[in-house]
C-alpha cells in the first residue's frame, strides 16, 4: 500500500477517467487505432527498459559484482553464509 494522500489519488483518478471518457468519445475505429498505438509504444518502452537492465547487468558482471553459476551453487553459497 502506498502513502499517497487521498487528494492525489482522486486527482489521478479524475485524469484517468477524463482520458477514458475522451477515448470513448472517439469512433470505434479510432479507438482501435489508439489501442494498437499504445500497445506498440508500451512494447517499445519495455524493450528499452530491458536493454538498460541488460547493460547494467553486463556492467556489474564486468566489474566483478555479479557471478555466473547454477541455482544449486547459489543456494549452497547462501546456506553457507548463514
Amino acid at each position: 500500500m502506498t502513502n499517497t494522500p487521498p487528494t492525489v489519488k482522486i486527482a489521478e483518478q479524475s485524469k484517468f477517467q477524463q482520458a477514458i471518457d475522451l477515448v470513448e468519445s472517439l469512433p470505434m475505429d479510432d479507438q482501435a487505432v489508439l489501442v494498437n498505438l499504445i500497445q506498440k509504444r508500451l512494447h517499445q518502452q519495455r524493450r528499452n527498459q530491458l536493454v538498460q537492465e541488460v547493460k547494467a547487468a553486463e556492467t556489474e558482471y564486468t566489474q566483478g559484482n555479479a557471478h555466473r553459476g547454477t541455482v544449486a551453487a547459489l543456494m549452497a553459497e547462501l546456506n553457507f553464509s548463514f
